[in-house]
C-alpha cells in the first residue's frame, strides 16, 4: 500500500506531540491493519470481512463503515480519548468523507475533489500530507524538536 508523501512524518510528529490518531475507512480492516500498526495509529475503524474456515465469505462481519458511520466516528473518539487542545482534525478527500468533515473541529480536504473542498473548513492541494502540521499551528521547530526528543 502506497502512502502519500509526508504521511509518516505527519503521524510520527502528531504521536510525539501527544495527539491521538485514528483512521476511519470504508475499506477493509484486513487490508490496512498491518500498515496502521506500522504507523502507530491508535484507532482504526473499517469494514471487517467475514472469514470462516480460513476463507473469506464475501460478507461483512459487524457494522458497515459507510458515509454515515464515518461521520459519527470522530465525536466518539473525542469523548473517550485525551486529545490535543483542538480535539478533532480530519483530513479527507472523497465525497463519502463529507459527513466526517462536518463533524470534525477542523475539516481539511487533502487533494480533494471540488465538492469535498467546498464542504471542508480548509483545503490543501499539495503533494505532501505533512503540510497539515502547519495548518494545525505546529512549527518546523516543533517538528524538529519532536524528532530530536523522540528519535526513531
Amino acid at each position: 500500500m502506497l502512502l502519500a508523501p509526508g504521511a509518516r512524518t505527519l503521524v510520527r510528529t502528531l504521536k510525539r506531540l501527544g495527539y491521538v490518531t485514528a483512521v476511519v475507512s470504508g475499506g477493509f480492516v484486513q487490508v490496512i491493519t498491518e500498515l496502521m500498526a506500522d504507523l502507530g495509529i491508535d484507532h482504526v475503524a473499517a469494514n471487517q470481512l467475514e472469514v470462516r474456515a480460513g476463507k473469506v465469505t464475501g460478507r461483512l462481519a459487524g457494522p458497515v463503515v459507510d458515509r454515515a458511520r464515518q461521520g459519527r466516528c470522530p465525536p466518539a473518539d473525542r469523548r473517550t480519548e485525551r486529545c490535543a487542545p483542538h480535539p478533532d482534525r480530519c483530513g479527507r478527500r472523497r465525497r463519502n468523507d463529507i459527513d466526517m468533515l462536518a463533524t470534525a473541529g477542523l475539516g481539511i480536504a487533502y487533494n480533494a475533489r471540488p465538492i469535498v473542498r467546498d464542504a471542508a473548513d480548509t483545503a490543501l492541494s499539495v503533494p505532501y500530507l505533512d503540510a497539515i502540521l502547519f495548518l494545525l499551528g505546529i512549527s518546523r521547530e516543533e517538528i524538529e524538536a519532536a524528532d530530536s526528543e523522540y528519535p526513531v
